[in-house]
């Protein structure tokens, strides 16, 4: 019996990602602006001028990564991506990630996580990755929660859309340690 597929829609209650389409795009605007002072940490602005040029990019999806947008009860409610990360097949990265400050400590985003964790897993993968900005101690704190190490800081790895040059944690979870860490 085969692994499952990796770039699928995935569920769980009132949970579910699909990849991002067309028709996700005002949806996923409203998101986005619902929260106009996190893009300064982001890589890529989402706000204002910048949601349109950076969706067309979502959509021509670069090789290796498939981005998603997130439901809650069928409304957007952010997005996420499987982005390559090491060797095909063996390790994946789950990024560009955002949700709607509403959500954010309610328990939301680590049932989305583990959704997508499980679902690595799942299908083979022995590594999931996580590359946060060093300044962003919410999302640390957040991978950390889900059992993922930090596993050193790239310094300068990019210049973000601000203009400033940033520092990126990389965070790793082993398959091992998920299922060991699982009830």
């Amino acid at each position: 019996m085969s692994a499952p597929q990796l770039y699928v829609p995935l569920e769980e209650g009132d949970l579910r990602i699909e990849p991002l389409r067309e028709d996700h795009r005002e949806a996923l605007r409203a998101a986005c602006a619902e929260d106009s002072e996190i893009w300064e940490i982001y890589p890529f602005c989402y706000a204002g001028e910048h949601f349109d040029p950076q969706f067309d990019s979502l959509l021509a999806g670069p090789p290796g990564r498939c981005v998603y947008a997130v439901l809650r009860d069928g409304v957007v409610v952010g997005m996420t991506a499987w982005i390559a990360f090491g060797d095909p097949g063996w390790s994946i990265e789950i990024g560009n990630s955002y949700i709607l400050p509403s959500l954010r400590g309610s328990g939301f985003n680590g049932r989305l996580k583990r959704l997508m964790i499980d679902h690595a897993f799942a299908c083979g993968h022995e590594r999931v990755v996580f590359k946060v900005d060093v300044i962003n101690t919410r999302s640390r704190a957040a991978v950390r929660k889900l059992g993922a190490v930090e596993e050193g800081v790239m310094r300068r790895e990019r210049k973000t859309w601000t203009g400033r040059v940033r520092d990126t944690v990389i965070c790793g979870l082993l398959r091992e340690d998920w299922l060991a860490a699982r009830p």
